[in-house]
């Protein structure tokens, strides 16, 4: 259940922050540009190690943040399934930005130009035009996004830990069995996972194929 909560509000934080940043590089043109689509794209590419490094230095007890964040408003990320969300959104995040900012890209502008000529302000226009039509892909991104938090490992051992019960998620507690010698857990655990994961990318698969198709 742990492993649940944690990929599904990851999942959730990552569609509403992919989707709007998505959403803002599709359609506005400014300075910086290119370099922010590059900061959202690098938990892509980069090792959960370091991510989970950063992290650490951005929200640890001794960090401006996590110290704000403690003593102001008694909250702590570290070694708390908080943390957990928070390293699995980190990770899941480009899933959700690039599968949106891809659909984004294909909604035609003589749509959402007809919108506006209606009356329609920017907000509603993204809500009733942008989005529905962008939504099949954005839904595969939040699809894939699950899947990944779930399975989120580097970042999600060094922020939050592995502690059993509080936050030990799935890849975490097969770490710990094939660290105690257990097999049959670690392959019990190792199956739901890959069974979870494939069904995730055959509907992701469903969901991205087209309609219609010529004859």
């Amino acid at each position: 259940m742990l492993t649940l909560k944690v990929a599904g509000l990851a999942t959730f934080l990552s569609l509403f922050l992919g989707v709007a940043a998505a959403y803002a590089l599709t359609k506005w043109r400014f300075p910086g540009r290119d370099l922010l689509d590059a900061v959202f794209t690098l938990p892509m590419v980069m090792p959960p190690t370091v991510l989970g490094y950063y992290l650490l230095v951005l929200i640890g007890r001794r960090s401006l943040l996590g110290g704000w964040l403690q003593e102001t408003l008694g909250i702590t990320l570290m070694f708390t399934w908080w943390g957990a969300v928070l390293a699995s959104t980190v990770v899941a995040l480009p899933l959700v930005f690039k599968s949106a900012r891809a659909a984004l890209e294909s909604v035609a502008r003589e749509y959402e130009n007809a919108a506006r000529t209606l009356g329609q302000g920017e907000l509603a226009v993204f809500l009733r035009v942008s989005l529905p039509l962008a939504l099949p892909g954005v839904l595969a991104g939040g699809m894939l996004a699950f899947a990944r938090a779930m399975g989120e490992f580097g970042a999600t051992l060094m922020v939050a830990g592995n502690l059993p019960g509080r936050t030990q998620t799935l890849s975490l507690a097969v770490y710990s069995a094939v660290q105690a010698g257990n097999d049959l857990l670690a392959n019990s655990l190792v199956l739901v996972i890959s069974l979870l994961c494939i069904v995730i990318l055959w509907a992701t698969s469903r969901l991205l194929q087209p309609k219609y198709t010529n004859r």
